[in-house]
């Protein structure tokens, strides 16, 4: 069975939606002066945004066949292995994974500096992965 276009579509939908929040977002954003509404508004964008692409992810492991990953890090790891993404793509969306991990669990604290690290470093770390499942896909 081949993965469902109109699945992974619904899915990228919240991820354009996040995005876009967090790129006006990402302008104005300094830790030192955001109220507590603001960070959990970017936190919460963020985590969507991880769960949509660890969504997308389970949904072409699921319908391809592929190994079984053993978390959800582990399942970018498996889309790279069948060249769905590169290797280093899979490194960092794993990172999310684990950062999304932190954030429903709330293992620790997440300091809002790193927060901003993602706001600025990360974000294109996503449209990679949209881009490459789409090439994937032919959407």
């Amino acid at each position: 069975m081949k993965p469902s276009k109109d699945t992974v579509e619904q899915k990228l939908e919240i991820i354009d939606e996040n995005m876009a929040f967090l790129q006006r977002e990402r302008r104005s954003f300094d830790p030192e002066e955001a109220s507590f509404k603001d960070i959990q508004a970017i936190k919460h964008s963020l985590l969507e945004i991880t769960e949509a692409c660890i969504d997308i992810a389970s949904h072409i492991i699921s319908s391809e066949g592929f190994e079984r990953p053993s978390d959800y890090s582990d399942m970018f790891l498996v889309l790279a292995r069948n060249d769905i993404i590169g290797r280093k793509l899979s490194e960092k969306m794993g990172e999310m994974a684990r950062f999304r991990n932190f954030l429903v669990h709330r293992y620790d604290k997440v300091e809002e500096s790193r927060v901003k690290s993602i706001l600025e470093k990360d974000l294109p770390d996503v449209k990679e992965f949209v881009r490459d499942i789409c090439d994937y896909l032919g959407i």
